[in-house]
């Protein structure tokens, strides 16, 4: 298995690939897909799918040109973001471009629990609201891996005060994360990656 960053992407966010045995899921296609598909012929990986951690506009950007690039994408948000693509108040573009901004719905809601294979490996999702209502981060655990969206990054958390934020709801979903084995790198969404116990502990305070 092979995880790469396609940085910088669109307001720089992270736009993540994850490769194995040939096949890629796009993690959050915040980068041009000239880029993505470029990349993915280069790496001798056909694309299998395409995963959003939350639906913001700066990590969906690509989504619907990588749609037309490709029509056999899928598509997969948690259920409860699923309102969010085709709606610019929702999204965040028109509260920060004061113009509306919409993508098509997504091909599959997902749920916590579920998991999604690429190649020989499988992701599990992990609801983790408070960023966004459906906010989720993908774990590998055969990999030591957590893509952690904007719930957690290295040394802060995302914003709360979004369409259906919440930081009430983001803390829980921190206490959640310790669930986890805190030996996984965790690859957040925006800047580097950490340790997942590391990047815990430097948002107790915040």
């Amino acid at each position: 298995m092979k995880i790469v960053n396609l940085f910088p992407g669109s307001y720089g966010s992270n736009c993540y690939l994850i490769e194995d045995s040939g096949e890629a899921l796009i993690v959050d296609p915040s980068a041009a897909a000239s880029a993505i598909l470029r990349r993915l012929r280069e790496d001798g990986c056909t694309p299998v799918g395409i995963l959003l951690t939350h639906g913001h506009f700066d990590h969906i950007m690509s989504v619907d040109t990588l749609r037309q690039a490709e029509p056999d994408l899928k598509v997969c948000i948690h259920e409860a973001d699923a309102p969010m693509l085709a709606d610019g108040q929702k999204n965040g573009f028109s509260f920060f471009f004061r113009q509306d901004r919409s993508w098509k719905d997504a091909d599959v809601l997902l749920i916590d629990g579920q998991e999604i294979t690429v190649g020989g490996i499988t992701l599990q999702v992990v609801h983790t609201p408070g960023h966004s209502p459906g906010s989720v981060c993908y774990l590998c655990e055969s990999e030591g891996i957590m893509l952690t969206g904007d719930t957690l990054f290295a040394d802060n958390i995302g914003r709360c005060d979004l369409w259906g934020g919440s930081y009430a709801v983001i803390r829980q979903s921190l206490k959640h994360l310790r669930d986890f084995d805190g030996g996984l790198t965790i690859y957040p969404g925006h800047g580097d990656s950490n340790k997942l116990s590391r990047a815990l502990d430097n948002t107790m305070y915040i």
